[in-house]
Order: C-alpha cells, then structure tokens, then sequence
C-alpha cells in the first residue's frame, strides 16, 4: 500500500505547480490562492501537505495552486527559485530544510514563510519558538537527534568507540548538528572523524581519509546534497564495511542501514494547520513554532545481512519499518 501511495503521489507532482479545489468552507478565499513549495526533491513526505489540506476541507469547490520548486540536492539553486516563488507571486511559501528556509526569508520579508527545519532558533529563523516573530513559522524537525543517532549505534555496536561523521559545512545545520553530534558523543565517550563534503568529487576522497582512521560506524547529517547523493552514499558505506544511520529514511532505502528521524509525512500535514490559519487572518510571527512529536526507526535488514550483522531484538521490536 505504501509503495502504491508514492506512486500516486510522483503522479500528483508530475507537474510544477497543481490546481487543487477549495471547500465550502472557504469560499471566501481567493480561488487563485497559490503556495509555493521549495524543497529538494520530490520525496513522498510531501504527500503529508496534500493529506492536511485534504483534511482541512481544501478538496471540494475553487482552486488552490500549488508551485513545486526543487533543488534536486544543490543547495545554491535555493535562492534562485525562492526569487522565483516570490515574483509569480505566491501567497505562502512552504520550506523543508534549513538552506531553504533560509533562501525563502532573504527573498521576502513579507510572504508567509512556513518551514521546517533542523534548529529554527539556532539557523536564527525565527527569535524564539513561542513567539518567532518576523514572516517565518513553522516547525522544527532535527532537535537534538544526532545524539540519539549516536546512542541507537552504540545500542547497534556495544564496542562502538570511535564514528566516522559525514557532514556539509555549506549548509548551516552542519554547525548545529555537529554541535549536537559532539555533545552526544562526549556523553556516550566516543571518538568522531568528521568529513566535510559538499561535491560528489569530495565523497570518495572522504571516504579514504575516514577508513584510515578505522571507524566502527558512521553518522550521515542531514543535509540536501548529502541526501541526494544517498545511493553513493550508501555504495561507499558498503565498500568500507561501515554501519551507517541516516536522518532520512530515503537514504535507508537506497542502501543505508539505519535512519531514525522525525516522521516527515506528519510534519507536512501539520504545515497545512499553518496554511490554514494565515489565510484566515493569522500573522506567521503570531503562531509558535512546533515541536516534532512522531519520529521513526527504519532499519535494511539487506544491508545488515551484507554488513554481516546482528540487529539486537530491542532495536528491531522498536522499528516502525524493517526493510528486507
């Protein structure tokens, strides 16, 4: 069913932008209301804004217009097509990652900007998650995650001493991860390696530094080109025998092991409460941010096979989704 779901779905986003009915209960609103989406690819969390919307009434009489803008995991593209959400114009802007966000808040001072992001206070999105200020709202996604990313692959490998660190240093969150990421280990009294990639021309090389170093494990930050690069990614995790987890399960799909993350799909259809309230009235500065409730454990039985491990029955009883 699942896979049926994101089929439909790459379907429904076949093209840039989507006209979708309004229900009665918003007949005031304008039908040419439209909502910009700026995020790196087309993945089937998305589908959770159009489940909120739905949900909302947003599916019945009128139009909504929806404008997809994708990265396609170049982050510097982000500024460019925020421009260009904001001359179409659109009403809203939604944004998934903290490069995207970003990109979206220089564009415009006054567009609703609904994001999600890793850190939206420490990204200095927003002045304070009660009360954010400015035309940026939203909710925050990554908070803390890359020390309990840290404990899962210490409950994976009980020897677990020393972890090999993949990061992007262009991409903001890089900072406030490995901030997090320090912290984690320092409490859990591991070693970290960390590599700063951002072009495909830097993965192997990386790769070869890190092994020199003998990791037991690896940590993948999340990031928009890392996680486009996902299926070399995990080709290279293989090569060098590294257990891997991941912030997004898309990375597990293509080959990593684990990926424990906030459950996407639920923040998208949250988004669409933000929509719905600042078309009727509400400032984005007015409305707290909120705080991922629902994460995710997905583990590559495949993989671990392949890596020759044993996943221990605590993490497998706990997994929402075992891949095999």
């Amino acid at each position: 069913m699942l896979h049926m779901r994101r089929r439909e779905f790459f379907t429904f986003l076949g093209g840039a932008a989507l006209a979708w009915p309004l229900s009665a209960h918003a007949e005031q609103l304008d039908p040419e209301r439209r909502i910009g989406v700026l995020v790196n690819e087309p993945w089937a969390a998305l589908e959770g804004l159009h489940v909120g919307l739905s949900e909302l009434g947003y599916g019945e009489d009128g139009h909504l217009r929806i404008e997809y803008r994708f990265a396609e995991g170049n982050a510097a593209r982000f500024p460019a097509l925020a421009v260009e959400l904001v001359r179409l114009p659109v009403d809203i802007i939604v944004t998934w990652g903290t490069p995207a966000a970003l990109a979206a808040r220089k564009a415009t001072s006054t567009i609703p900007i609904i994001m999600s992001a890793g850190d939206p206070v420490g990204a200095g999105l927003v002045a304070n998650l009660a009360r954010p200020g400015g035309n940026v709202t939203g909710l925050s996604s990554q908070i803390g995650g890359e020390g309990q990313q840290l404990e899962l692959l210490k409950e994976l490998l009980p020897n677990l001493s020393r972890v090999a660190v993949l990061s992007n240093s262009t991409n903001p969150y890089s900072v406030i991860a490995m901030k997090n990421a320090r912290q984690g280990a320092a409490a859990l009294g591991l070693a970290l390696d960390v590599a700063d990639v951002s072009a495909v021309s830097e993965l192997d090389t990386a790769f070869r530094a890190l092994s020199r170093e003998r990791p037991d494990a690896a940590l993948v930050i999340a990031d928009p080109f890392l996680a486009h690069e996902r299926v070399l990614i995990a080709t290279l995790m293989l090569e060098h025998r590294l257990p891997s987890i991941y912030a997004y399960h898309e990375h597990v799909e293509a080959g990593g092991l684990i990926a424990y993350m906030t459950d996407y799909h639920e923040i998208f259809r949250r988004e669409a409460t933000f929509i719905d309230k600042i078309f009727k009235g509400a400032k984005p500065g007015d409305l707290p941010v909120e705080r991922p409730t629902r994460f995710e454990l997905v583990i590559n039985l495949k993989t671990a096979k392949a890596l020759s491990l044993e996943i221990p029955p605590t993490l497998l009883s706990r997994a929402d989704r075992l891949i095999k």
